[in-house]
């Protein structure tokens, strides 16, 4: 049943509940608004003005979004009615009521999950229509007794209504029309890593991020303490999702990049490819670890230690034994914690105090710890751990072999080849690491090695999107911030564009450290039109044999135009005149060398668009390379000369497949004639 009848009686007491929900939000935020720091110290003054201001914004209202979107019926064990709203956040009124359910609550997920055949308790869910944050109608499920729905939405209109409706500025959440199949992964356990392999269209980006919120819900103590990591491919990307989590109640959130997690020096030039694919390789690691540990130097002579007024020999076999057990441990297996590089040369220091010290106890002495711990800092210590165990710089050290043939060559023996040693030296070297041609795969080795020097601070969740585009390398990097948390890895191996893709998740997932990861599939496509998806489709034998395609919720008829061209000016122009007449936004895509003649063709007539980069933010008609397209959605997209888009790069067939896949309502291809054979009827 739907209904917009303003006298509907149904409806005029869900409006009526709606403004009890907007009041007694209001009295919530007036309340965390009134709490008083009194009779606490300056610290606790400090967190509660904190914790205060995050209520604040996770209470904060939205005129446009309202308090609930749903509503569940069902019957308890005594045969009265029981009725839940769920909505973005928990509300209740003043004595304590919830007037709304939070939708990561456990009540709240029969409104995902049940169905004629598996009603889960409820005998009725309710959906709701609005418009400008007005509650204009609502649709009635009935759930015992009912025949299983056709269609895979329950041939609800509203919730094609909202999945259709016309997207400008960044991603919003999902939560009102959240599938059963994405509620699974949504609601998987903490301690459980998720790996989802999504085609284009079916939310595996909102899962991901719904995902993260569960679990701050859920585990919101534990997580405030270890915290949570969402990375993405580019800052473009993260700019266009980066309002979903806060939407959600959810702030304290890190979003970046694998380049600015690993900024640690200033990145100025680009590798060729056939460097970068080297400097991605998981080879490096061992070079790397080899060039670290294998300047350890063996003992050559005993060792006078000053400890309470006098000097002990340790003599130099012990000092061989000792420095040899700490350099194991820079290898530990599963049995035993790895030991890094900086810690071992403490460690090193400490060993000979406590030598020193232990000599001093068999001769009557009795050292203080304070008296240990100066002798560990001793001259003389300091100077054997120096010949011995000498501190390194990440940035140095990976300098030093780009410019080192002889140290390349060593830590390189048996897994580099005379061609990829040459493809890492640097000619002609610089003055110094500061002023180096540093790029972006050289910050992730630096990062490599700043790992094995010290612990690199680590995360309780994190979630990786496009994954399928990460080097072993970058993998490496991600696994570093990961320590004990779980992961939630996103991606869609059809969309591999690195030269690093593999034809399976399994390389990633065991370069992420969590090998035994489940791989979840969504294949069932909400946002591209069925005529789009099946298009693009085409090119799935060539891109990746084994994967099933997807398949569409939505038809969308005339979603499609494939037109042959003479020139693209004229032809874009006008398509693009022609889609400003509907609302919505959208993306004239090309070849990343197409995009200023693109965008100049539009602003000549009259048509201004804005070009899409790493730090900007897409407009009404945005123009967008094909390289920064992975992730993002527009009502309508424009591919601009598919032929040039699939020219430009090595796996430029996988990037075809991406922008095409970009369109929520319409695709237009403006070819020369020369479209790829797979997509020629």
């Amino acid at each position: 049943m739907s209904s917009a009848s303003a006298t509907d009686p149904v409806l005029v007491a869900e409006r009526a509940h709606l403004a009890h929900a907007a009041e007694c939000l209001t009295g919530m935020r007036t309340a965390a608004d009134a709490l008083v720091d009194a009779g606490v110290d300056a610290w606790a003054a400090e967190r509660l003005g904190a914790a205060r201001a995050e209520r604040l914004r996770a209470l904060a209202a939205d005129p446009e979004v309202p308090a609930f979107f749903g509503r569940t019926d069902s019957r308890t064990v005594d045969g009265s009615a029981e009725t839940f709203h769920i909505g973005r956040r928990h509300v209740r009124d003043a004595a304590g009521t919830p007037v709304v359910i939070d939708w990561r609550a456990p009540m709240s997920r029969p409104f995902y999950r049940a169905s004629a055949a598996d009603p889960q308790g409820l005998v009725r869910r309710r959906r709701f229509g609005f418009s400008g944050g007005e509650l204009t109608g609502y649709e009635d499920e009935p759930l015992r007794g009912a025949a299983a729905p056709a269609a895979p939405d329950g041939g609800s209109r509203l919730l094609r209504e909202e999945i259709e409706r016309p997207r400008s500025g960044p991603m919003r959440d999902i939560v009102a029309t959240i599938q059963p199949e994405q509620d699974a992964i949504v609601r998987a356990p903490l301690a459980e890593s998720v790996c989802v392999q999504g085609a284009p269209g079916t939310g595996k980006t909102a899962v991901g991020l719904h995902r993260a919120a569960y679990l701050l819900y859920t585990h919101g103590g534990r997580l405030a303490r270890t915290g949570v990591l969402v990375v993405g491919p580019n800052r473009a990307f993260l700019r266009y999702i980066e309002q979903v989590l806060p939407t959600l109640g959810e702030i304290d959130v890190q979003q970046t990049t694998v380049a600015e997690l690993t900024a640690r020096v200033p990145v100025r030039a680009v590798d060729r490819p056939e460097a970068a694919v080297v400097k991605g390789d998981a080879r490096m690691a061992e070079v790397l670890h080899r060039a670290l540990w294998g300047a350890i130097a063996k003992p050559a002579d005993d060792l006078q230690v000053p400890i309470g007024g006098r000097r002990y020999r340790v003599p130099v076999e012990r000092l061989k034994r000792a420095v040899d057990d700490l350099r194991r441990r820079g290898r530990a297996g599963d049995d035993q914690q790895l030991l890094h590089y900086a810690a071992g040369r403490e460690r090193l220091a400490l060993g000979l105090a406590e030598d020193a010290r232990r000599q001093a106890e068999e001769a009557g002495g009795s050292p203080t710890d304070a008296e240990t711990r100066r002798a560990a800092r001793s001259p003389e210590a300091r100077a054997f751990c120096d010949a011995v165990w000498p501190a390194r710089d990440a940035a140095e050290l990976v300098s030093a072999l780009y410019t080192d043939a002889g140290l390349l060559a060593r830590a390189a023996r048996g897994l580099l080849d005379d061609e990829e040693q040459a493809l890492l030296r640097w000619e002609p070297a610089p003055r110094s690491p500061r002023t180096a041609p540093w790029t972006p795969a050289d910050a992730v080795l630096v990062d490599e090695v700043a790992g094995l020097l010290e612990r690199t601070p680590g995360y309780g969740h994190v979630v990786v999107d496009e994954a399928q585009d990460l080097s072993p390398m970058e993998c490496r990097a991600v696994a570093r911030r990961l320590a004990a948390g779980s992961l939630t890895v996103l991606g869609d191996l059809a969309q591999a564009t690195s030269p690093w893709s593999a034809s399976d998740w399994g390389r990633t997932l065991a370069g992420l450290g969590r090998p035994d990861t489940v791989v979840h599939a969504l294949t069932r496509g909400y946002r591209v039109p069925g005529e789009v998806l099946e298009f693009a489709n085409r090119l799935l034998p060539a891109l990746a044999p084994g994967l099933a395609p997807a398949t569409a919720v939505r038809q969308g008829a005339g979603a499609l135009a494939v037109r042959s061209v003479d020139a693209f000016a004229g032809p874009l122009a006008d398509v693009v005149r022609e889609l400003r007449a509907a609302p919505g936004s959208i993306g004239v895509v090309g070849a990343d060398a197409a995009v200023p003649a693109l965008a100049g063709a539009l602003t000549a007539a009259g048509l201004p668009a804005a070009v899409l980069t790493e730090d900007g933010d897409p407009a009404r008609v945005t123009v967008v390379p094909a390289s920064l397209a992975k992730g993002l959605e527009f009502d309508a997209v424009v591919v601009v000369d598919p032929a040039g888009v699939v020219a430009a790069e090595p796996r430029g067939l996988h990037r075809l497949y991406v922008v095409l896949t970009r369109a929520v309502s319409t695709l237009v291809v403006l070819h020369r004639g020369d479209l790829p054979e797979l997509l020629v009827e």
